[in-house]
């Protein structure tokens, strides 16, 4: 399951993008438009911020600001930074130890199909398809 914090984040992506030629954004306008709590979007930007997909600047005209083009910006990626890896079991998360049953497991096959089916459909989209529904 994708959690708030991503979708929050997928969220606030899109409305960047969308408002991308009034340059920076004030977080209270972002909140506002998309009806989450500004404590709750202050700890999404700073992830966001953090894996530099958004730059701030602080003061008078300040806010946020996406650090390239909506059709740069991988789906995928915004949900792992602020989701984690979306592998399914543990075993198939990318600092797994390898499993003494994988040789033998027969649920394996199942979970790799199922990760490869969400990776890439997450993976081969991005802010500006789904800004323009083209996915």
């Amino acid at each position: 399951m994708i959690s708030t914090k991503a979708r929050y984040a997928l969220r606030v992506m899109i409305d960047l993008a969308e408002h991308q030629d009034a340059g920076y954004i004030p977080l209270k306008d972002i909140a506002a438009r998309q009806e989450i709590s500004e404590k709750y979007l202050e700890i999404i930007i700073k992830i966001l911020v953090k894996g530099k997909m958004l730059k701030g600047l602080r003061g008078k005209g300040g806010g946020y600001i996406l650090t390239r083009e909506p059709s740069e910006y991988i789906v995928g990626d915004i949900i792992e930074l602020t989701e984690g890896p979306l592998a399914p079991v543990a075993c198939l998360q990318p600092d797994a130890e390898v499993c003494n049953r994988k040789d033998i497991c027969v649920t394996l096959p199942l979970w790799e199909k199922y990760y490869t089916l969400v990776h890439d459909f997450f993976f081969h989209i991005t802010l500006e398809d789904v800004i323009n529904s083209n996915f």
